[in-house]
C-alpha cells in the first residue's frame, strides 16, 4: 500500500507537513493539492477562513492572512505570528526506561572532588580579547611539542573571546562574562587550566582567584612575562607541570547520572520537530530516568511553547522562574526594536518553519515529556538532575557556551539545514532532522533521524539509538565534529551591556 506523503501530527491539526516533494494536482487522501509543496512545508487539510488559527502539533502556530483552501502551500505568503496559545493538553509519560537503563555506566575521568569528565582537555583563557593571540600561540605550541608526550590528554584548548575590557566592570555584561569564564576554568573536561591576561584590563585575574587552586590551575599576565613570546616561553614550563599531573588520568567505569548533556538546534527546518528534536527528546527521558541530567534552552526559540513547559514544572517556584525569563525576553527585544517572531531565520523558512510559534513547538520537543525540575540563568552552575532549563538566546554558540559553562560535559545537536559546530571541552554529538542532509553532509553528521519521517525508524528506537550514541560518546568515542577538529572558535559568552 502506497504511504502519504505527509504526516499529520496531531488529530486536532489543520495542516500535514509534506514528507516528499508533493506536485501540484497530486491527490493525496483525498485531498488535491493546488501547488507544489515541498519537503518539510505545510499543506492545508480543510479550508481557512481568513483571520483563523493554523494548528500543528495540536498548538496554534499563527493565523491567517487570507482564505486559504484545503490543499494550499500555507507558509509566509499566507501565514503571520499571532501571539496565541491553546491549552496545554495532559502530559503523556516519559520514556519509559528499564531498570538495565538505569544501571548503565560510561567509561569516564573521576576528578577529584568526585565529578566526572567525559574529555582529558587542558585549557588556556583567555581573560580579554588582548590575550587571545598569545592563549592560541601557547595552545598551538602545546599541542605541537607536549601533547605527544602525554597519553591520557585529549589536547590543549584555546578558549578566547572579544570581550574583557572597553566595558563597565560592574552590571550583567561583566557579571556575565565572569560567570561564563569562572564556569570553563571549573568545567569538569578540564583537567588543568592556564588562564592569561594582558595585565590592563577590566576582568581582571584576580577577580578568579586560583579557581579551586593547586597545581593543575594556574594564571598569569602578558605584561608581566616581559610580552608574547616570553608569555608563550612561561606558559610551556606551566603547561608541563600540569600536563605531568592531567596526564596520569586514566577512563574508569562512572555511572550515566553523572552526564550533563546540553541539547541544541540549529538551521532548523519543517522535520526538526517530528524526527530529530523529539528523538533527541527520548534519549532525554532515559538520561533524565537514570539520574543523568539533560539541558533545555534558547529561551527565544521556545517562545509560544513555554506554557507546554510550564505545566510540567515540578513546583510553583520553577513554572515561576520560567515566567519571568519569557517576560523579560519580551522586554528585552521591544527595547531593541525587534519581535521574537523575527527569529526564524531564511534558511529555516526555506526548510518550510514560518513563524517562531511554530519554530518553539518542534525546538521543545528536545525536551521529551520529563518533568522540569530546575530553570537556571545564563551559565549559571547547573546541579538539579532531570530536565532543566537555562535561560539563553537561540543563537547556537552563544547557547552551547552557557550550557557549558554550566556544567554540561556533552553537547547534542539537532539540524535540518546542516549547522556545523563543535564545542570543546564538551563533545557534540549532530543529528539530522532528514536523510537529504545525512546523505550531503555525512562527514558532519552522527545519526540520520530522517528515517523516522521516511517509517524505517520509530521516535523511541531512534530516541534510544541517540541514547546508546551518548553513551559511547561520553566514553572516548570522537563525534565527527571532533574528527574534524571543531571546537576552538565556538566559544561565544552572551555580550549584554554597553560597550565603552
Amino acid at each position: 500500500m502506497k504511504k502519504d506523503p505527509w504526516i499529520i501530527l496531531s488529530a486536532g491539526d489543520n495542516v500535514a507537513v509534506a514528507t516528499a516533494a508533493i506536485a501540484a494536482g497530486e491527490t493525496v487522501a483525498g485531498i488535491v493539492t493546488r501547488e507544489k509543496i515541498d519537503p518539510g512545508h505545510k499543506v492545508a487539510l480543510t479550508d481557512i477562513a481568513l483571520g483563523q488559527a493554523v494548528v500543528k502539533y495540536g498548538q496554534a502556530i499563527g493565523r491567517t492572512t487570507a482564505d486559504i483552501k484545503a490543499g494550499d502551500h500555507i507558509h509566509s505568503q499566507n501565514l503571520h505570528f499571532e501571539n496565541d496559545r491553546l491549552a496545554a493538553t495532559a502530559n503523556s509519560a516519559p520514556e519509559e526506561a528499564s531498570a538495565e537503563d538505569r544501571a548503565r555506566t560510561f567509561m569516564g575521568f573521576r576528578r577529584a572532588d568526585g565529578r566526572s569528565a567525559t574529555r582529558n582537555y587542558i585549557g588556556i583563557i583567555a581573560s580579554v580579547n588582548c590575550s587571545t593571540t598569545v592563549c592560541r600561540a601557547i595552545a598551538d605550541t602545546a599541542n605541537r611539542t607536549l601533547l605527544p608526550l602525554y597519553e591520557g590528554i585529549d589536547g590543549f584548548v584555546p578558549i578566547v573571546h572579544d570581550q574583557g575590557c572597553g566595558m563597565s566592570s560592574t552590571g550583567d555584561g561583566m557579571a556575565v562574562l565572569h560567570r561564563t569564564l569562572a564556569g570553563y576554568t571549573r568545567h569538569v573536561n578540564f583537567g588543568g587550566v592556564l588562564m592569561i591576561g594582558l595585565g590592563c584590563e577590566v576582568n581582571q585575574l584576580t577577580l578568579y582567584g586560583q579557581s579551586g587552586a593547586g597545581a593543575s590551575k594556574r594564571h598569569f599576565n602578558i605584561q608581566d612575562a616581559g610580552g608574547s613570546r616570553r608569555a608563550v616561553e612561561r606558559a610551556m614550563g606551566m603547561l608541563k607541570e600540569i600536563a605531568d599531573d592531567v596526564g596520569r588520568e586514566r577512563r574508569v567505569a562512572l555511572p550515566i547520572s553523572d552526564i550533563i548533556i546540553g541539547m541544541q538546534c540549529g538551521g532548523s527546518d519543517g522535520f526538526s520537530g517530528i524526527t530529530a528534536n523529539p528523538a533527541l527528546g527520548v534519549a532525554a527521558d532515559l538520561l533524565a530516568a537514570a539520574g543523568g541530567t539533560a539541558i533545555l534552552s534558547e529561551t527565544s526559540e521556545i517562545y509560544g511553547a513555554e506554557h507546554l513547559l510550564r505545566s510540567r514544572a515540578v513546583s510553583d517556584e520553577v513554572a515561576r522562574k520560567l515566567d519571568e525569563k519569557i517576560v523579560w525576553w519580551e522586554k528585552y527585544v521591544a527595547m531593541h526594536g525587534a519581535s521574537l517572531d523575527n527569529n526564524p531565520s531564511p534558511g529555516n523558512k526555506r526548510g518550510g518553519l514560518t513563524t517562531i510559534l511554530e519554530k518553539s513547538l518542534g525546538a521543545v520537543a528536545k525536551g521529551g515529556r520529563s518533568p522540569l525540575t530546575a530553570v537556571y540563568g545564563y551559565a549559571e552552575r547547573v546541579t538539579a538532575p532531570g530536565l532543566v532549563f537555562m535561560d539563553t538566546p537561540g543563537y547556537d554558540p552563544v547557547s552551547a557556551t552557557g550550557q557549558v559553562a554550566g556544567g554540561a560535559n556533552m553537547i547534542a545537536f539537532t539540524t535540518g539545514r546542516g549547522s556545523c559546530f563543535g564545542c570543546r571541552p564538551a563533545p557534540s554529538i549532530k543529528l539530522s532532522s532528514n536523510s537529504a542532509l545525512y546523505a550531503s553532509m555525512e562527514e558532519d553528521m552522527d545519526i540520520d533521524c530522517g528515517t523516522i519521517a521516511s517509517g524505517d525508524a520509530t521516535i523511541s528506537g531512534k530516541g534510544r539509538e541517540i541514547f546508546n550514541l551518548i553513551i559511547d560518546t561520553a566514553s572516548g568515542k570522537k563525534t565527527k565534529s571532533e574528527e574534524f577538529g571543531y571546537g576552538d572558535n565556538e566559544f561565544v559568552p552572551w555580550h549584554l551591556g554597553a560597550t565603552l
